[in-house]
């Protein structure tokens, strides 16, 4: 076995995750997105471990379920069967810890298990806790702090306080039945307070994992420092977006001051995402555009047929909102939906799921369909008939039936089809109490959890917004939720009256009418007054953002794109986008497409969803503002009628070695038809040259948006994303491999017969 093994399948960003060097790039912060396989990520980090020589018994991989431990373990013994990797949760964890033998102090001889260290007299078992003898032990010793009896044995009270406490811890002490959080509290004391523990738990684990590291409390991050020490073998995954149980504990701080506590560390983002259509990933990009640049991703559908291959994944339909005025109206469009589409595209009933924010809501809609004749996952019926004995038939738990969760209890699953309920004020998002700072603090997780919700979806979701319902005993009117995008609304309806298809809401100027000279002078006047607003900021906005400069910097170029779309009147839609996650971003990049209109160069940034630098005659430079931007992004000018270009073009790609990621347009100037005209072969020397990623384009309908533009009405443009072109294997599979004879009319015919 070697390591390609076990890389294959890998997009660039997760094998770089796999292959970290610790050394070199010290403790590694994964920020996985939904759906971006995070999963395979960790498992295939621990073979390769094994793989480089690390025991797997020197290994420690820490997660929230025994279920996602179990999942783990399975993955990595596939290929390594005896191996001994410690895959466990944090109290799993604490409990082991508390059982070894560690050796005496002072080189006397001779181990005390851990336990006694901490003066327990019998092994700890977890245990549950009567809530009415602890709080009645507690008001006996009047206290003026609240005190938990998750955190009996916390050191975040004061001497008095303790000193209070100390018969109650010696209780647990003397009986050793403990809750699952004295596990943590033990073992997080041992290593603070022990040196000969500190020293053998550390020499027991060399390399440490973390999943969900957006979900650990303040005592498991403690935990997780104590371990590791001033190492740097930390690898973690995590996903400050979906940290949703800020009510348990969890504190999403530690995921955002990962770069401060670790100072050396690395930061690598997965956002290719698996499991949804690129409409459903645009909502979700949309809901954290105000956050911190340095936390922000974007995901990008990776999966050209969907996570479920069914035709319903092609058609790549937008979220549709529904408003209903009432709950009947709302199961009714519900229930003929499933119907509809259950039918149409022969998906099962456990491809189905209503998410909602509370149980109350769960049980109701549960009730509904129940009344409709439509199953329920999870329910539990008698089995028809009888057996052969004459006897009942035994009841059964049934699968194939819709789902229905909260969206808590959803978080990790995924539905073909999503009815995502509730989507008011109170209710999505819940109510939020407190003063001013609690309430953000809470509106804050109510948004991660509609983004959890959203990322549900693989191929529809509908969002749901009920006007009136009963709520808490009462018949109750609900505004409608801040969260539901605006702009989306269902006005065609089928035969039966329900919302079938989403539309936007029409620009309220469509009847106005403008001369195509009068538009041009508009659209050029705001796009430049655009590029003008962010150059005045400029001295400002660097300084801000320091070493995420370039973060910003990506963000800006992709709303500048969609600014000049919305200006230009472009729907724009963009097919087998999925076909990105196959180039490997960390080698050299071409990109190539056919050239219609100045329009292209924003439609080709949304197309790939990075920011590139083109190739582009040096007059463009005179454009005002326009020249300023574009030696930002990494524009290369060329005076092609002074010659030269080729020369340029080399200097300005050795300077950026494996970073180079350059657009050339292979015909060289714009087509006036729109047929694709010969190509000039420097692109495809240049490739051959950088062994680089060739990546193929073509954009149909933009010679109108611009250059041919006979009135102001929307235009509709189509972009196709081909499959990248290994420049590199080329040459590995033909030695006498020419990118003239061999490469150019291969690309040429790819484009070709995508027009």
């Amino acid at each position: 076995m070697d390591a390609e093994e076990i890389l294959k399948g890998l997009n660039s960003d997760q094998r770089a995750a796999v292959l970290h060097d610790h050394e070199k790039g010290a403790q590694l912060l994964i920020l996985a997105g939904a759906g971006s396989g995070k999963t395979s990520v960790l498992t295939k980090r621990i073979q390769y471990r094994i793989l480089c020589g690390v025991e797997p018994e020197k290994i420690l991989a820490l997660t929230f379920t025994a279920k996602a431990a179990a999942e783990m373990r399975e993955r990595v013994q596939k290929l390594f069967p005896d191996a001994g990797v410690r895959l466990c949760t944090f109290h799993s964890l604490a409990l082991h810890m508390l059982k070894c033998k560690i050796p005496c102090e002072g080189g006397a001889g001779g181990e005390r298990p851990a336990y006694e260290l901490l003066d327990f007299k019998k092994i700890p078992v977890p245990t549950e806790f009567s809530e009415r003898e602890f709080s009645q032990a507690l008001s006996k010793l009047k206290l003026k702090v609240k005190v938990s009896r998750e955190n009996l044995f916390s050191d975040c009270y004061g001497a008095a306080v303790s000193t209070k406490l100390q018969p109650l811890r010696e209780a647990v002490l003397e009986s050793g039945q403990v809750v699952f959080e004295d596990l943590i509290y033990s073992a997080i004391q041992l290593l603070e307070t022990n040196e000969a523990a500190r020293k053998y738990f550390r020499e027991q684990w060399q390399e440490i994992l973390v999943d969900e590291y957006q979900d650990i409390n303040p005592s498991q991050y403690r935990l997780v420092k104590g371990l590791l020490g001033d190492r740097k073998q930390l690898f973690v995954v995590g996903d400050d977006d979906q940290a949703i149980y800020g009510f348990r504990g969890a504190d999403i701080g530690n995921i955002e001051r990962f770069c401060e506590d670790f100072k050396e560390s690395t930061q690598i983002r997965l956002e290719w995402n698996y499991r949804s259509v690129p409409n459903v990933l645009y909502l979700a990009n949309d809901i954290f555009k105000n956050k911190p640049i340095h936390l922000r991703k974007m995901l990008r559908a990776g999966n050209l047929n969907g996570s479920g291959g069914n035709p319903l994944y092609k058609e790549n339909r937008k979220p549709e909102v529904w408003v209903s005025d009432n709950p009947v109206e709302e199961i009714q469009k519900i229930v003929e939906s499933i119907r509809e589409l259950r039918l149409g595209y022969d998906l099962l009933w456990k491809n189905f799921a209503i998410l909602v924010r509370y149980n109350r809501q769960r049980l109701y809609y549960e009730q509904a369909l129940r009344d409709y004749g439509i199953p329920i996952a999870g329910d539990v019926v008698t089995g028809a008939g009888e057996t052969e004995n004459g006897e009942t038939a035994p009841e059964v738990t049934v699968e194939d039936g819709v789902h229905i969760e909260t969206v808590h209890a959803s978080k990790g699953l995924q539905y073909a089809v999503v009815y995502y309920a509730g989507l008011c004020e109170k209710l999505t998002p819940g109510e939020c109490t407190g003063d001013r700072k609690a309430r953000k603090k809470q509106l804050d997780e109510e948004r991660r959890l509609y983004y959890v919700g959203v990322t549900r979806a693989e191929a529809c979701l509908f969002l749901l917004y009920c006007k009136c319902r009963f709520w808490k005993g009462k018949l109750r009117r609900f505004r409608r939720s801040r969260f539901l995008p605006r702009g989306m609304t269902s006005p065609a309806h089928s035969a039966k009256g329900w919302p079938v298809v989403s539309e936007k809401v029409r620009n309220q100027d469509s009847d106005f009418k403008m001369p195509v000279i009068l538009f041009k002078i508009y659209v050029a006047a705001t796009v430049l007054g655009y590029m003008l607003m962010y150059i005045l900021t400029l001295p400002f906005t660097k300084p801000y953002y320091g070493k995420n400069f370039g973060a910003w910097l990506d963000h800006k170029i992709q709303d500048f794109s969609r600014f000049c779309m919305r200006r230009l009147r472009v729907d724009l839609t963009i097919e087998d986008q999925a076909q990105l996650g196959k180039v490997d971003w960390t080698r050299p990049v071409f990109i190539v497409g056919n050239h219609n209109s100045f329009a292209d160069i924003p439609i080709v940034f949304l197309a790939i969803q990075k920011t590139v630098g083109f190739v582009a005659k040096k007059s463009l430079g005179r454009i005002p503002f326009l020249h300023f931007w574009m030696h930002k992004i990494g524009c290369i000018l060329v005076n092609r009628e002074k010659g030269g270009a080729a020369k340029a073009v080399r200097e300005a790609i050795a300077e950026r070695g494996n970073a180079v990621r350059v657009f050339i347009f292979p015909e060289g100037t714009r087509s006036k038809t729109g047929a694709l005209g010969s190509f000039k072969s420097g692109v495809f020397r240049f490739a051959c040259e950088n062994d680089a990623i060739l990546l193929p384009l073509v954009i149909k309908g933009s010679g109108p948006v611009w250059e041919r533009r006979k009135d102001w009405g929307r235009r509709k443009v189509n972009v196709k994303v081909l499959a990248p072109v290994d420049v590199l294997e080329c040459r590995r599979e033909n030695e006498k491999f020419d990118p003239k004879v061999h490469m150019l009319p291969m690309v040429h015919k790819m484009m070709e017969d995508a027009l």
